[in-house]
This record gives C-alpha cells, sequence and structure tokens, in this order.
C-alpha cells in the first residue's frame, strides 16, 4: 500500500520537527517536505503533490487561512488545521473550515505546545481520515475589466460551481405557518462529521423562523462546539446555542451538541428537557454521537421527525437514524458528489431508510416540506 505524503506547514521549526517525527512513526505516512508559512506552502503543494496538509495557523507572509484559500483554487488537497486553543485560533479554525480545510487537531497547549505528542495518536488518525476526503476546486467570483468582483445576480455559474464546496448564498426556505403547540411535538435531527461544519451552517442559515427544535451533532471537541453555535447563530433566522444540561427543548431553536458529553432528552408532562452526560462513554469513537441522540429524539418524537445525515467518516448515524425511519419518520441524506468523506450518509442509503438524496442547497426546502406534511400543511 502506498505510503500517505505529507506536507507540514508551522512556523517553528521545534513544531515542525516534532509533527514530522510524530507523524513518520506511523509506517502509513511519510512526511515529504515541510514550510515555514503560507507562501512556502502553497510553492510545496504544487512542487511535491501531498496526500495531505498539516496547516498551522498563524504564521507570517501569509496565515493558514490564505494559504488554504490558494490552496483550493490552484490544486486542492486535504487540509487538516493544527489549532491553537484560544478563541482567536477557534475562531481562525472555522474561517480554515469555511474555507475548504477538511479538519482540525487541537494543539494541546499554546501555539508553540511543547507537549504536542500528547495528540500523537489522533493525529495520526486524523492524517488517515482525511487522506480519504474528496476535496473539490474552489471557483474564485469572476471579475470584471474594473477588477471587480460581479455582482451576485450575474454570477450565477460561479454560485453553482460553488455551491458543493462551502456555504452557498441561497434563497431560504418559505417560513412554515403552524402554531409553536404543534412545532413542539416535532423534531429535526442533524448528524454530521469529517466536512460537516459549512454544510451545517448552510443547511441552518437557510431554514425559515417557526421551525421545530432541531438536534445537531457534530462531532466537535470541546470548546469548539460553543464557537461553532455562536457562528451559526450570528446567519441564522433561528435561534442558534451550545445545548445546556437540563433546558427545556422549544420550537424555532438549534441546539448544538457540546463536545464531550453525550446529549439525551428527557419527556416530563409535555415538554422535553435536554440531559447531557459527561460520563457516557464514547460511541463510534465519538462524544457527541449522532446514534445516542437520535435514539432518544426517536424515543420522544418518533414519526414526527425528520433525519438528517451529512458527510463524515464510519457510520455513526445509520443506527439512530433506522430507529427514526422504523417509528415513521422522514430521512435526507446527503449526496456523494457533494460529500467530503461519503462515510455516514452511505451508510444510512445502503440500509435502504434514505427517503431523500440530496446536495446540501436542496435539504432546507426538502426539510421544510417533510415538516408540513407531518404537520398537515399543504406545500405551496
Amino acid at each position: 500500500m502506498k505510503k500517505i505524503k505529507v506536507l507540514v506547514v508551522d512556523d517553528s521549526a521545534f513544531m515542525r520537527k516534532i509533527i514530522s517525527d510524530i507523524l513518520n512513526s506511523d509506517d502509513d505516512i511519510e512526511v515529504i517536505g515541510t514550510a515555514k508559512d503560507g507562501l512556502e506552502a502553497v510553492e510545496l503543494t504544487q512542487k511535491l503533490n501531498p496526500n495531505v496538509i498539516t496547516m498551522d495557523v498563524e504564521m507570517p507572509r501569509m496565515n493558514g487561512i490564505e494559504a488554504v484559500k490558494k490552496i483550493m483554487e490552484i490544486k486542492p488537497t486535504p487540509v487538516l488545521m493544527i489549532s491553537a486553543l484560544t478563541r482567536k485560533g477557534s475562531m481562525a479554525t472555522f474561517e480554515a473550515l469555511e474555507a475548504g480545510a477538511i479538519d482540525f487537531i487541537q494543539k494541546p497547549s499554546g501555539t508553540i505546545s511543547l507537549d504536542i505528542r500528547k495528540v500523537g495518536d489522533e493525529l495520526i488518525k486524523k492524517v488517515k481520515s482525511v487522506s480519504k476526503a474528496y476535496v473539490r476546486q474552489k471557483v474564485s467570483p469572476p471579475k470584471n475589466e474594473k477588477n471587480e468582483k460581479i455582482p451576485e445576480n450575474q454570477n450565477q455559474k460561479s454560485k453553482e460551481e460553488n455551491q458543493n464546496v462551502g456555504i452557498s448564498k441561497q434563497v431560504s426556505a418559505p417560513d412554515i405557518k403552524m402554531p409553536s403547540e404543534k412545532l413542539k411535538n416535532m423534531a429535526i435531527m442533524i448528524g454530521s462529521s469529517t466536512g460537516g461544519p459549512p454544510v451545517v451552517s448552510e443547511i441552518i442559515n437557510n431554514l425559515p423562523k417557526n421551525m421545530p427544535p432541531i438536534f445537531v451533532v457534530q462531532h466537535m471537541p470541546k470548546g469548539f462546539t460553543k464557537m461553532f453555535a455562536d457562528r451559526m447563530n450570528t446567519g441564522a433566522k433561528l435561534n442558534v446555542k451550545e445545548a445546556q444540561d437540563g433546558e427545556l427543548v422549544k420550537p424555532d431553536y438549534v441546539y448544538v451538541a457540546p463536545g464531550d458529553y453525550q446529549m439525551l432528552l428527557r419527556k416530563r408532562g409535555n415538554d422535553v428537557y435536554i440531559v447531557l452526560d459527561g460520563k457516557m462513554p464514547k460511541v463510534h469513537g465519538t462524544k457527541p454521537s449522532v446514534d445516542v441522540t437520535a435514539e432518544y429524539v426517536s424515543k420522544i418524537y418518533g414519526k414526527n421527525t425528520v433525519g438528517v445525515i451529512l458527510t463524515g467518516i464510519g457510520r455513526d448515524g445509520a443506527y439512530g437514524l433506522k430507529l427514526i425511519k422504523e417509528k415513521g419518520g422522514k430521512i435526507i441524506a446527503q449526496n456523494k458528489d457533494t460529500c467530503v468523506v461519503f462515510g455516514m450518509p452511505k451508510a444510512v442509503i445502503e440500509m435502504n431508510i434514505a427517503d431523500a438524496v440530496l446536495p446540501p442547497s436542496k435539504i432546507p426546502e426538502t426539510i421544510v416540506k417533510l415538516i408540513k406534511n407531518i404537520g398537515g400543511v399543504e406545500n405551496g
């Protein structure tokens, strides 16, 4: 089997050396080059043709975000961000994911982590996972003779070409005219992993107000899930938040499962409450797990549920969505052509439980149609 060829990018010579040593310790991985900044990373990506790039965020001359953008334009390559556990580092990581990076791993301490070997096993695992990702070329918006971006309404072709890669600006799905008492008895369950954050954001941002409660499980570590929820909340019509233990579930809210917790649900009377369990083990090697939350959603909301499974490696979500389907709920899977990793949707599709297989751009309007059908409201 051919080795996974890796380009290591970091402005610290120490970090370049340690990351290279960690990766070279695995028989399936070979570090074929290192770069000290984004400009050198772009140059070596074209020259060395790596399978994976590990990318630092803060670097001189050209930072990691700009380097990711450039690489996705000229030579699309799977990129794993190496992120500092700071608010600034977290925000930059999400910008890099939106620019086309596949996944990220946290440095255990500051920008120069002397204890980086603590996450050595996870780093090797992530590089192997990211190497399976399918990345597409990002198309820059065309410019006119004055080097100005062409207005959005004249740029339809570019929009469509970019649609599968990041967040696409679309016409949002039409509002649902349904009383909140009816909406509170329905639910939407969204599960996602590798390559998922921009896709989840795209879907949530294009849903209208007046929706049932939405439960999102995105494989992501503690700290980043709150940042993820907060970023989505700025562009959404719905209220997006990281779920809190004991809170009452309400329509028009999107609840993002926090990292290092399994998100459960408990019904008391006519109300549903969120239960966060930090002691429950990982399922499919992850906490939160789509299967765990989806099982509780199936028990409480049953046939009044729409389940959505998005890009990601492995099978997490297949079991939980099967339970939703068996109760009479509806299931949407992301299609292969738009998935960064066609693992989780593939598992659902192969079980023959998907009612629709769609690109992210079609998922919001389909969710709305299915919710209207469940609620007995005519689709206009």
